[in-house]
């Protein structure tokens, strides 16, 4: 796996991602650290591009006239010329690739669980909503709304504890 290769996956996901979202904005700390990693992508992008074709080759005529010490620019450029370094290539171990894959897996599992949360929410907001309380609200409507509420009151006027709520003991 190259590492422009992973730059344009990378990069490819990322645009697909709505970063104006309220999800990304919720949490000062989640927003931070998601203007952190989008400043990381672009400094990879840059450098991806800056780095995508070979340097130049170095101009070692115009050194000799601008430096001194001419011999030198010639050891310097005899050292360029006759080194042949290997190229540094990068493999991605299958160890860290399964641990990511894992990082990943209990990412979505997360997901699963957070989505679900938001529909309970939802649901509850909405039962809350149509069952608000107002002044024309009886008796007989709370006790259906509220049943755990309800019981409550039922035994405490049963057991005859009538500040059990009200008073600190």
């Amino acid at each position: 796996m190259s590492f422009t290769g992973a730059i344009r996956r990378s990069a490819q996901r990322l645009s697909s991602v709505e970063w104006s979202s309220p999800v990304f904005k919720g949490d000062q700390e989640l927003s931070a650290m998601v203007s952190g990693f989008r400043a990381w992508t672009a400094q990879a992008d840059t450098m991806a591009q800056k780095y995508a074709a070979p340097p130049a080759p170095i101009d070692f005529a115009s050194s000799k006239k601008t430096i001194r010490d001419a011999a030198l620019v010639d050891a310097i450029e005899k050292m360029y010329t006759s080194s042949s370094p290997p190229a540094q290539t990068y493999e991605w171990s299958t160890e860290d690739q399964s641990t990511k894959a894992q990082l990943i897996e209990d990412a979505k599992a997360g997901l699963a669980f957070t989505q679900e949360m938001i529909e309970d929410t939802q649901r509850e907001i909405l039962y809350l909503r149509e069952n608000k309380t107002t002044r024309d609200t009886s008796t007989s409507d709370m006790k259906e709304v509220y049943p755990d509420i309800a019981e409550e009151v039922e035994t405490e006027i049963e057991k005859r504890e009538w500040f059990t709520d009200t008073l600190s003991k």
